[in-house]
Parts: structure tokens; C-alpha cells; sequence
């Protein structure tokens, strides 16, 4: 059963869970629609819900160094034994990952890690671990932070800014040793201002976290330039993506293409999909497909065989009047002058 249950947060992971599963495909199985209600119920009875660091420490057997605020030392604990499979955390975690004896699960998709994996997780989002039931010594650290800890903080306001929480799991950061050593260092500061704590150590503490977060958005541009074929391979993916969208009658179906449909479609989370393209291009995402659009409409304005109306519905403007005004802001022509001046 699910204990402590958010049905709103219990249903976006569910609805999550089935994005991520069949959004490499075009479209569902009849029989995965038929199934879709009895999958949802094993869905929910699969999650207990942690909101509280307290909570998560007494499941594992480890102290409660602060009630919104910790870092553990798996070595250091007792052998754990997994029969809680999905928990849905009501914190930041982030967790470096120190064996590869246990593998994390995301939805119901099992991703396994080297040594020195960083794996980032937000509030609402559903993660778990291996459910064999088997006794395990794990190694590693996990540094989880409630929201309520940065509140009235410098760093409260700029979470927004660290958008890998937002990533799919499968999206990791993958640290080289000398890196490793760096988050280690902090996660180690942390440690002992909790363990000597007097009025300066949450001042100190919420340092030592936004170095942290700092230093991970670095790691992860290493990680965009060290897998630049990879990142080639994915532009011209979505590239491809674009001219099958256009060239077919999806657009004038479905409106104009989305970052989220990209990134679906890709088998990417959105804020990746974003990253990549604003580190290999230097746009967003959003710009990325603008600019594309604009390039087919300039092609089929080029046809004169079709309204400006036409054109407008055919690519998803809803409106001419809003293709008028989107295509004036991008050329500083209107689609009718654009036309008359070819």
C-alpha cells in the first residue's frame, strides 16, 4: 500500500513513468491502454512517500544529524536490506554513488552506475532501489536538504538556476577522481559543521551546498564538451525530428513543436534537451526550434500556390493572425511583405 500518500504527486509520476516508457515509440499497444488502469493501481501500491530526513535516516539505520538537513556515509552504516522498492521524496537528495552493488530505478526503468555517479533528485520525484530483500553493504554519500532549510536564502531563490534536478535519471553526472575528491570535500565540511554546530554553521553550510551545485553545473558542461559526438548525433536527431514534423501533418494537428515533444521524442528530459542545445549552439532549445520554423515557413511562403492563411494553419499557428505577428517579430516583415519582396 502506499503510505502517506500525495494522489497529486502519485498521479504526475505515474503519468511520468508512462511518458518515459513509451515515449520512444510512436504510439501505445492497444493492450497497454487496457492495461493502463490495473498498472496504475500496482503503480501506487509500489510507493511509501519520505517527506521528512528523519524518516529516511530510521529506514536505514542512520543518525538524524538535523531534522531538515544531512549527509550520510553509507560505509559507515549497518548492511541494509531493500524491501521498500519506490519512495517518493518530499526533499533534495543528492547522491554519490560508491559501488555497483545496487542499481537505482526510475519509474519502473533500472539504470546501474559506475563508481563516482552523481545522481540529483527533487521534491515529487520517484526514485528507488533494488527490492530483492537481499542484506547489502552500500557504499557512498547522500547530502538531502530540505526546502524549508534554504528558506530566506541567497540560495533559495537561485535553485531554479540548477536545472539538472530536473534531468532523467539516466542523465547522471558522471565525476572524474579529481572531481570526486572536490564534492567529497564539501560533503565532509557539511558533515562536521553539523557535528560542532553553533550560530554561524548554517550560514557556512548553505556555502559549502551552493559550491556544490556550482561546481556540478561546471562538471556537467565537461560532461556536455567530453561527449561532444554523442551531442552531434542527438542536434542532428532533432533536426531530423523537426523536418518529419513539418513535412507531415502533424503540425497542422498538434500546433507548433515543443521543447517537451522534442525531448520525448528524443528520450531526453527537457531541461537536458535545453542544456545541450545552449551548450553546443549557444540558443535555447526554444530558439532552436523557432529558428527552424522559420525556415520552413520562409520555404513555404516561397510557394505561392498557398494563402498566408494556409500557411499558418499548415504549420500550427492556430491563428494567421498570431503566424502575422510571430513572423514579423522574428524578420521584421510581415508573411505578406516577406512575400512581395522575393
Amino acid at each position: 500500500m502506499v503510505v502517506s500518500m500525495n494522489n497529486t504527486y502519485i498521479i504526475a509520476n505515474f503519468i511520468g513513468k508512462y511518458k518515459k516508457k513509451y515515449r520512444c515509440y510512436e504510439q501505445m499497444e492497444m493492450n497497454d491502454y487496457l492495461c493502463l488502469n490495473f498498472d496504475y493501481i500496482l503503480y501506487m501500491s509500489e510507493i511509501v512517500e519520505v517527506n521528512h530526513i528523519q524518516q529516511y535516516c530510521d529506514m536505514i539505520g542512520a543518525t538524524t544529524q538535523h531534522p531538515l538537513i544531512g549527509v550520510v556515509d553509507f560505509s559507515k552504516l549497518s548492511p541494509i536490506r531493500y524491501t521498500i522498492p519506490r519512495r517518493l521524496f518530499g526533499y533534495y537528495a543528492i547522491y554519490l554513488k560508491g559501488s555497483k552493488q545496487t542499481s537505482l530505478y526510475y519509474g519502473r526503468s533500472e539504470y546501474d552506475y559506475e563508481e563516482g555517479t552523481l545522481v540529483f533528485i527533487a521534491p515529487g520525484q520517484v526514485v528507488g532501489t533494488e527490492e530483492d530483500g537481499e542484506v547489502r553493504q552500500v557504499k557512498g554519500y547522500v547530502l538531502m536538504f530540505h526546502p524549508d532549510f534554504l528558506h530566506g536564502t541567497l540560495l533559495e531563490q537561485m535553485m531554479k538556476r540548477y536545472s539538472y534536478f530536473s534531468y532523467d535519471i539516466r542523465e547522471a553526472l558522471h565525476l572524474m577522481e579529481q572531481e570526486r575528491t572536490i564534492i567529497l570535500y564539501f560533503l565532509n565540511q557539511i558533515q562536521a559543521e553539523l557535528v560542532s554546530s553553533d550560530e554561524q554553521s548554517k550560514d557556512l553550510i548553505i556555502d559549502y551546498m551552493k559550491l556544490i551545485l556550482d561546481y556540478c553545473v561546471r562538471f556537467y558542461d565537461r560532461q556536455f564538451k567530453t561527449r561532444t559526438i554523442t551531442n552531434h548525433d542527438i542536434l542532428a536527431r532533432l533536426e531530423k525530428l523537426l523536418d518529419d514534423y513539418f513535412s507531415s501533418s502533424l503540425s497542422s494537428k498538434k500546433g507548433l513543436p515543443t521543447v517537451q515533444y522534442c525531448a520525448d521524442k528524443l528520450c531526453l528530459s527537457a531541461n537536458y534537451l535545453s542544456d545541450l542545445i545552449r551548450k553546443e549552439t549557444g540558443i535555447s532549445a526554444l530558439k532552436h526550434i523557432h529558428r527552424k520554423t522559420l525556415e520552413v515557413a520562409k520555404e513555404r511562403l516561397n510557394d505561392q500556390s498557398k494563402s498566408v492563411n494556409q500557411i499558418a494553419y499548415i504549420l500550427g499557428f492556430g491563428t494567421p493572425q498570431y503566424f502575422s505577428n510571430w513572423f514579423k517579430k522574428m524578420t521584421g516583415y510581415t508573411p505578406h511583405e516577406y512575400r512581395t519582396s522575393i
